[in-house]
């Protein structure tokens, strides 16, 4: 069946087991069920009563007709089943994620991500749902004499009667990273049957169509119109840029496209800071809205809060010359991480992780880590363990330190010492991920007589981060990853080439930074772009439309903090071309974000208690 551009397979009540299939033909070489697997299913579920149950995959014993495992929908809940055993006996072990919206009848895409005794569901690739259980799942679930049942339990009673689009198990691993983020996150494929994958095609002029459909089309022309269900199945057509709607339940649904180009950059907003401004951090916290932090010079940093267009004063903390915050989430928890760079005024030197508080609507005091002069935290996840790492400066005059990763535990609720990093005057890290590998690129500013030094990039083995390449910079304090189609790119910020037995000349500060890209088959970042700076101290990439983007934060060119910073756009065979020159003063941090309004770039000055936020006026 078709339905909302996409399609699904509808089961028949009549054969309630004809979606089915013995076990064994998955489980060839071992009869165990994977004790760490993921399941991505892509449904749309009709409005069920309240008290019914549908069920989208069941393993049963075949002889006994015992549930082994089962996943079912009803109207508010999601619920994952499992047999759980001991000496005592077996019985139903039951895990159940509430107050979900699934029975809206539209698609959905989720992801059931197990491990031992933690369950985690992310719907539509929004925040992710997380359950510690009492009971764990087992490591030796046997499937021997097993049976899959697609859509329900072998019987007519509990059959799936919505459309099914996707249904993958993935032993192993948490999928929720091959699949998030996506610009289509109710539909994003894993895996769909060929069948599916496809809409309906014009038919040759001797075949008769397939999905006939008659109805009485309407085109709207000019502004916006409303869009409710007396107007679903219409189309809007927006004449001044040129794209084509569709009304779908309430929501304007793009049809052809409106290419969207970036015009001009124009001043927005001049947001007066407490200080200097060393790193600006842009987050969303759901149902409260648009954040920005800002990590000041002087004794207290702040956050503000898009409010009627602009950002207004929202929360001061009290910080030691803060470089940079990070925002991250563990399941339901929100957590901003400040990297302090001087010690309080007993001479304690700490950065702290800030936990926000859903009653108080506040961020709070949660945990405090010894560092030496942090200059930028970063956080991410791997096989669904999250952890931090900071990036230690120096500890006095001393810039060949360890800098240090943590990771998270969920027993204590804490962040432990997991593995240290020797590193020279760390400025930033930067994690990214090339299928099912995990890479941290550090970039090292000055071990103590130069700022000629190798960064290095980490790949995770067996473990823990090894080294995996080492790229020569100056002073590097950025490394910027994006994606361009299957490309693969890491852009370092180069800001000053120095070394104590040379004479410091001025033009030591107009340097090349470098932009790498992957060679898939070398398995190594080779040189793809050299760009010429000015003691550049960011990148940020961000995109319109079909374009893509970078700007870079030139903060000094040997007699002036007064330069512009350069919008770049990727041009293909041409690499990035300069095509805005933007006006900045000690320019030391970029962000971009979106909001129902517009696009819009923000950027911090370490020179002057003045950021600025820029609006993007696309055509």
């Amino acid at each position: 069946m078709q339905a909302q551009g996409a399609r699904g397979f509808q089961l028949s009540a009549a054969a309630p087991h004809s979606m089915s299939f013995p076990a064994s033909r998955i489980f060839i070489g071992c009869d165990l069920f994977p004790e760490e697997f993921s399941i991505v299913v892509t449904l749309k579920v009709p409005s069920l009563p309240p008290k019914k149950n549908e069920y989208l995959l069941t393993v049963l014993a075949e002889e006994r007709g015992t549930l082994l495992l089962g996943l079912r929908v009803s109207a508010s809940k999601l619920h994952f089943l499992f047999l759980s055993e001991d000496t005592a006996g077996a019985w139903q072990t039951r895990v159940s994620f509430r107050s979900l919206a699934l029975t809206d009848n539209r698609w959905h895409t989720l992801v059931l991500a197990v491990s031992e005794g933690s369950f985690s569901l992310t719907v539509d690739c929004g925040l992710p749902m997380d359950i510690i259980a009492d009971m764990p799942f087992p490591a030796t679930l046997s499937m021997r004499g097993a049976r899959f049942f697609i859509g329900s339990r072998r019987r007519t009673k509990g059959l799936f009667t919505g459309l099914m689009r996707q249904l993958v198990l993935l032993p192993g691993s948490d999928a929720t990273s091959q699949l998030c983020p996506s610009m289509n996150a109710e539909l994003v494929v894993l895996s769909i049957p060929p069948i599916l994958q496809g809409l309906p095609g014009k038919p040759e002029d001797n075949e008769v169509p397939k999905y006939p459909y008659e109805t009485d089309v309407k085109v709207t022309v000019g502004a916006q119109p409303r869009c409710t269900q007396v107007e679903d199945a219409q189309f809007w057509f927006d004449v001044g840029r040129k794209g084509l709607y569709l009304c779908v339940g309430s929501e304007w649904i793009s049809v052809i496209a409106a290419k969207e180009k970036l015009d001009y950059v124009e001043e927005h907003q001049n947001l007066f800071t407490t200080s200097e401004t060393l790193g600006i951090e842009a987050f969303i916290i759901p149902e409260v809205g648009l954040f920005v932090a800002t990590a000041n010079r002087k004794s207290t940093s702040a956050i503000y809060k898009w409010t009627d267009g602009q950002f207004i004063s929202y929360q001061t903390i009290p910080t030691q010359q803060a470089q940079s915050w990070r925002h991250f989430t563990i399941g339901k928890r929100i957590f901003l991480a400040v990297a302090n760079f001087e010690p309080d005024e007993k001479g304690q030197e700490f950065s702290v992780i800030y936990k926000w508080s859903h009653r108080k609507l506040k961020f709070t005091p949660y945990q405090r880590i010894t560092t030496h002069s942090a200059r930028d935290w970063e956080a991410f996840q791997v096989d669904g363990e999250h952890f931090l790492v900071v990036a230690n400066h120096r500890e006095g005059d001393n810039h060949n330190i360890d800098s240090v990763i943590y990771k998270w535990n969920p027993r204590t609720q804490f962040f432990e010492t997991n593995q240290t990093i020797a590193t020279s005057g760390a400025y930033d890290w930067e994690f990214f991920t090339v299928g099912p590998y995990s890479f941290l690129a550090v970039a090292n500013t000055f071990n103590g007589t130069s700022t000629k030094v190798y960064s290095h990039l980490y790949i995770r083995l067996v473990g823990s981060f090894q080294l995996f390449q080492s790229f020569l910079t100056f002073g590097a304090a950025d490394w910027e990853v994006f994606h361009i189609g299957e490309r693969i790119f890491l852009a370092v910020a180069n800001s000053h080439s120095y070394d104590v037995e040379m004479q410091v000349q001025n033009d030591s500060y107009i340097i090349n930074s470098v932009i790498y890209e992957l060679n898939v088959t070398a398995q190594t970042f080779v040189k793809f772009q050299d760009i010429p700076t000015c003691s550049a101290l960011d990148w940020e990439f961000f995109s319109v439309g079909e374009d893509y983007f970078l700007v870079v934060a030139n903060s000094f060119d040997g007699n002036t903090f007064s330069v512009n910073s350069i919008i770049y756009r990727w041009q293909g065979y041409e690499g990035f071309v300069a095509v805005h020159s933007l006006p900045t003063f000690g320019c030391r941090d970029w962000e971009a974000f979106n909001t129902t309004a517009g696009s819009y770039l923000m950027y911090s000055s370490a020179k002057e208690p003045l950021s600025r936020v820029l609006k993007l006026r696309i055509g």
